[in-house]
């Protein structure tokens, strides 16, 4: 077994750090990482549901939305500005924190600097902003409600901690946010949005120097206060904690438990140990919990996780049950535990679990957004940015007796809550399909968009930057057996990413059953003529290594990580499946009977419902875009017909595999020619034949009710484009005007930000092989499901008869310029890139010219592509939800 020393991993994300405390008692960290010219920037209140007071659950969930409503002196939206830099921005409320991030090119680092001071003291809070954004909030919590897994996790947390803030829900409750004042708001803001009060993380490519200097310009001279962050005790409860378990009955698909445990706060010594215990019972197929609830058949899906922070914490275990017998699995589950307080686990699995934990932390820290934020999160909970080596040293220690003692401590059934969730059966009505144009056309005007020019006068001085090709191409080679491999190395961090491609998606089921392709993805690992699931999961678990396969629309996704060391055993892994799985037929009825619950869960999912319900409107019965799995299909798969499948698709000329990461190139080539380079399939490719989609004739409008819902899902749309279109960059363009960005485009700016209708929308081109919809996708309120469609309407016809402006276009080139870069830092999305670029037929340069195509589109083109693919009056209208 391969394990890493404790000293490999001392300092590996805490090397280089520097802390400065400014005078106003702000905490910087700043560590520099020159692998790529992008910076994160991330600011870390040190506030979040744990400090809310009673009737004011939800204010700092609301106080984070507000935040980017604008300043004093930059009354805009600022998700306009940070599209504009190109910045990967976002942010998140928790119980202990609220957080503020972004990622740009290391140029924008100054402007994004400038922006984070301005909204940490200037604020814009009207009426109007609170009042829309109110709209907003409640539509996301509403949108939560739709999920019995939510409903059910918010009873149990309600229950399990009646005296702790931690017992809330973090991003509120519909009836505190509804009565929320602007007063209110403001004090809290000023109570807790104070420098003293807050950690801000840079890293990435910059100058120390230089940066400490800026942050004293920019930060230094804000006025702060001291801040009491303890939360204010909750009422307590006289009523001890019922033992027996929480029961929802409501509408639902899947049966669900969903049991938590207390446990000490993130500092405690015991956390190691608690987080080796749930890599045991959990993680993989050599967990415990993995023969005794899905080999034995009962459930279909087992997720467990140790929750670290400021006040305590907890363990929590949730199940989907196959069967339906709950009661049956809570037994089960504590059986399970029952061992663990018993008996003392065994020398390999306490191995095989460090490894895990410690790989699991060098795989997750490789992206300079995840070091900033596991930085933020060390300093914020424990005022200490080095913990996680404490953490990791702590995690070498444990002994088997360290994790018997916790599991006696902590998961003991007096300690448990736990609840059900049994779902009422659903017979909801038919669809309603083909509803007349005229009751989606009200008389709606949309407001003039937001010229660009205004957002550029609020935008910090900026030096323009050409389209760059610095990007590093991969060494492309062709295996004898026709098996393309793409090879990039990268020395920056000891790990390798695994992104491949395999012709056998689920495009190919409309020529047998729906649900071959992807019941043979997910069982490719199942065994193999020399190993069982169990021997092909430990190759990979004792590493802490992971190997994946997805069937998607177009193709299998095969994704995997590893240490750099454990590259081999993946690759010899992966050689192994493509060319020996066998897919025995116990493991196949598990795998049928896991994709028959998804599919339930799926059918009471308004966005899954709605995007399924969709896509077969927009595509013909004989087209491969319209099949999906059913019931009736997934039953009658046979064991023949998955390996006539797998003979007939899983071919080393129908697959492309990319390599990035910390790799010798020679070494590498030559393992590939033993491995895969010997992999044999004489058959033929068979051709995919089908008409094109042709646009609907008129609008057509489908509404499906689904009992116990909260919120309307929309998909709107039609068959769009294929990647080889003439006009696809200026369509990229236009999409990113009419809806790629929630915050900064047309229709996120006057459904979401002027009206409030909408927690989320957005628009998108699924340009792949063939042509994907256009469609946009949004969120609602069963009132406001009509005005949000129709004001929808009138855009798409504002654009079609108005156009767009200069000005637009060259805020959408700069937008998609700026964070092109952002992006190809990302490993994963480096490898992803350099992945789909060969599966579509375009050249290795492509990664790097696509930035001088974005710059070289004109307004005549994207004129051309508005009267190509914008159609408000021939669209297809989905709606799924509480709709009548």
């Amino acid at each position: 077994m391969t394990t890493s020393s404790t000293s490999d991993l001392q300092n590996v994300l805490t090397k280089g750090v520097s802390k400065t405390t400014l005078n106003n008692g702000l905490t910087l960290l700043l560590k520099e990482v020159h692998t790529a010219p992008v910076v994160s920037v991330q600011v870390w209140y040190r506030v979040g549901s744990r400090n809310e007071t009673s009737g004011l659950n939800g204010i700092t969930h609301q106080l984070e939305h507000l935040m980017f409503k604008g300043t004093q002196s930059r009354p805009i939206q600022f998700g306009k500005l940070f599209s504009a830099l190109g910045s990967a921005s976002n942010a998140f409320t928790s119980y202990d924190m609220t957080a503020y991030y972004g990622t740009v090119g290391s140029d924008k680092l100054e402007a994004l600097l400038i922006l984070e001071a301005d909204r940490m003291q200037n604020m814009a809070l009207t009426p109007q902003n609170l009042d829309s954004e109110k709209r907003v909030v409640v539509s996301e919590l509403q949108g939560y409600e739709n999920s019995p897994d939510y409903r059910l996790s918010k009873a149990v947390m309600q229950q399990a901690f009646p005296n702790s803030h931690y017992g809330v829900p973090v991003g509120g409750n519909k009836a505190d946010v509804e009565q929320l004042t602007l007063d209110q708001v403001q004090e809290y803001y000023q109570t807790y949005y104070q420098p003293s009060n807050v950690t801000l993380v840079i890293t990435g490519d910059f100058d120390h120097r230089i940066v400490l200097e800026q942050i004293q310009t920019h930060f230094g001279q804000i006025p702060s206060s001291p801040v009491n962050t303890a939360p204010t005790p909750l009422p307590m409860d006289p009523k001890a904690r019922p033992a027996p378990p929480i029961v929802l009955k409501e509408p639902g698909s899947a049966p669900l438990l969903d049991a938590v445990y207390p446990i000490p706060d993130a500092q405690h010594p015991d956390i190691p140990a608690l987080e080796i215990l749930d890599s045991i019972l959990s993680a993989g197929r050599n967990s415990r919990f993995y023969p005794a609830l899905i080999e034995s058949g009962l459930a279909t899906h087992a997720h467990a996780y140790v929750a670290s922070l400021m006040d305590g914490g907890w363990y929590n275990i949730s199940v989907t049950a196959a069967t339906g017998q709950l009661t049956e699995i809570d037994q089960v589950v504590e059986s399970t535990l029952e061992q663990l307080r018993r008996q003392t686990i065994t020398l390999e699995e306490l191995e095989r679990a460090k490894t895990q934990v410690k790989a699991g932390f060098i795989l997750s820290n490789r992206e300079i957004e995840n070091q900033a934020s596991q930085l933020a999160y060390n300093q914020i909970v424990t005022n200490d940015y080095c913990f996680s080596d404490r953490y990791l040293r702590g995690i070498e220690a444990v002994t088997p007796a360290d994790v018997q003692r916790v599991a006696q401590t902590y998961l003991t059934p007096t300690q448990k809550t736990v609840g059900f969730f049994e779902p009422t059966q659903l017979e909801g009505p038919p669809m309603a399909a083909g509803l007349p144009a005229t009751q989606t056309a009200e008389n709606f005007t949309p407001s003039e968009p937001v010229d660009p020019v205004e957002v550029a006068n609020y935008l910090p001085n900026l030096a323009a930057s050409a389209p760059s090709d610095m990007q590093s191409l991969p060494e492309r080679w062709v295996l004898e057996n026709g098996l393309t491999v793409l090879l990039l190395a990268d020395h920056s961090t000891p790990t390798v990413t695994l992104s491949g491609y395999i012709g056998a998606g689920n495009e190919w089921d409309y020529l047998t059953l729906g649900g071959v392709a992807s019941l043979t993805a997910d069982n490719l690992m199942s065994g193999t003529t020399d190993k069982d699931d169990l021997a092909i999961a430990k190759t990979l678990e004792d590493r802490g290594a992971s190997l994946d396969f997805l069937s998607l629309r177009e193709g299998v996704d095969v994704s995997g990580y590893a240490l750099s060391p454990d590259l081999p055993i993946v690759l010899e892994t992966l050689a192994d499946v493509l060319q020996n799985a066998t897919f025995p037929q116990q493991q196949l009825d598990l795998s049928r009977q896991r994709m028959l619950t998804h599919l339930q869960l799926e059918l009471d999912d308004p966005g899954a419902l709605a995007r399924r319900t969709f896509q077969q409107k927009i595509y013909a019965q004989d087209h491969p875009f319209h099949g999906f799995p059913t019931a009736n299909s997934l039953k009658n798969i046979s064991q023949e017909g998955i390996l006539r499948f797998y003979e007939q698709h899983y071919r080393p000329d129908n697959m492309i595999l990319t390599l990035v990461g910390d790799f010798k190139v020679a070494e590498v080539r030559s393992h590939l020619s033993r491995t895969l380079g010997q992999w044999q399939n004489p058959r033929s490719a068979l051709p995919l034949d089908f008409s094109e989609p042709q646009l609907p004739p008129t609008i057509q409008r489908v509404n499906q009710a689904l009992p116990g819902k909260t919120q309307v899902v929309t998909y709107m749309g039609y068959p769009g484009i294929e990647r080889h279109h003439p006009l696809y960059y200026a369509a990229m363009l236009l999409n990113q005007i009419i809806g790629g960005d929630t915050l900064s485009s047309r229709l996120g700016t006057e459904i979401r930000d002027r009206k409030g209708l909408t927690y989320g929308i957005y628009s998108y081109f699924a340009a792949g092989i063939h042509a994907g919809p256009f469609a946009v996708q949004m969120q609602t309120a069963p009132e406001d499901t009509q005005t949000a469609i129709s004001s929808t309407l009138a855009l798409l016809k504002q654009v079609k008869a108005e156009g767009i402006t200069p000005f637009e276009l060259e805020t959408a080139q700069r937008s998609i310029l700026n964070s092109y870069p952002v992006d190809l830092a990302d490993p994963d999305h480096l490898a992803q890139r350099l992945l789909m670029n060969e599966v579509l037929g375009l050249p290795l340069e492509d990664i790097q010219q696509l930035p001088h195509h974005i710059a070289a589109v004109n307004m005549a083109e994207v004129d051309q592509a508005i009267q190509a693919f914008i159609h408000p009056e021939r669209v297809v209208i989905v709606s799924v939800g509480p709709v009548e």
